[in-house]
């Protein structure tokens, strides 16, 4: 499902479809991803692991990575609510989200 990991369309609109800058924007936003995701999975504390949802929420909006972004919502508003944590299946569906994402911008950058 790859293909619906970005929406390239919404993107190119974002852009103004120049090209170099949506593979600029595509590349930070796969290292994005990195760094948030290890933030979220390993950061014994819990305002960083909210941080890092957050932030990586609107990084994916800005890209169209829809998938990306509602999966980070879930983890924040987890990590917000009472149980003050992320369930397994939330970090897991971000963690697909995310490498359909990746997989996704590499396909772009290799077809540019």
């Amino acid at each position: 499902m790859t293909e619906k990991a970005i929406d390239f369309a919404y993107l190119s609109r974002q852009t103004a479809g120049d090209h170099e800058l949506e593979r600029e924007l595509l590349t930070l936003f796969a290292q994005q991803c990195i760094v948030h995701l290890r933030v979220i999975d390993d950061s014994a504390d819990h305002q960083q692991r909210m941080d890092a949802a957050h932030t990586l929420k609107g990084a994916a909006r800005a890209v169209g990575a829809w998938q990306v972004a509602e999966a980070a919502d879930r983890i924040e508003e987890g990590l917000a609510g009472p149980q003050r944590e992320a369930s397994e299946s939330a970090l897991d569906a971000l963690a697909l989200a995310a490498a359909e994402a990746r997989a996704a911008i590499a396909r772009f950058d290799c077809g540019a």
